[in-house]
């Protein structure tokens, strides 16, 4: 893992789009059902929208019937990070980008084999490189 990007709010704005900004550095979601993620197959790997880094291989992405992509694991132990989310009257966690701490969404004990777990994710807050693409570089 690369060293942690800290950037002011001012920078983050210039750097995602607004829906980008709301999801990542606001905590925001999508509307279950509108990301461009969701129900695509295409092999490759899904990076943090805000900073590249690599988050999941598109081989632990199922579709699990809630309207956000989601997959089975993390691309590496260290991709992300997880923290006790108690907000809208309920415990869950919550998950972030290791590298930025952009908020990606939740993970939660309901997935399937082999790990029974979902991470729930929002398409906004990722991109998608192809496999045979070149990773692009983490931002810095």
């Amino acid at each position: 893992m690369t060293d942690k990007l800290n950037l002011s709010n001012e920078e983050w704005r210039k750097r995602l789009t607004p829906e980008e900004f709301d999801v990542l550095r606001r905590h925001g979601t999508e509307y279950p059902g509108t990301g461009c993620f969701l129900g695509t197959k295409t092999p490759g790997t899904y990076v943090c929208a805000g900073c590249n880094n690599p988050l999941f291989q598109s081989g632990t992405k199922f579709e699990s019937g809630t309207g956000w992509p989601s997959f089975t694991q993390a691309l590496t132990p260290d991709s992300l990070t997880e923290i006790r989310d108690v907000s809208h009257g309920m415990v869950r966690t919550e998950v972030r980008c290791a590298r930025c701490d952009g908020h990606l969404g939740h993970v939660f004990p309901d997935g399937p084999p082999p790990t029974g777990l979902r991470y729930c994710m929002n398409s906004v807050a990722m991109k998608h490189v192809p496999e045979g693409n070149p990773l692009p570089p983490v931002l810095t």
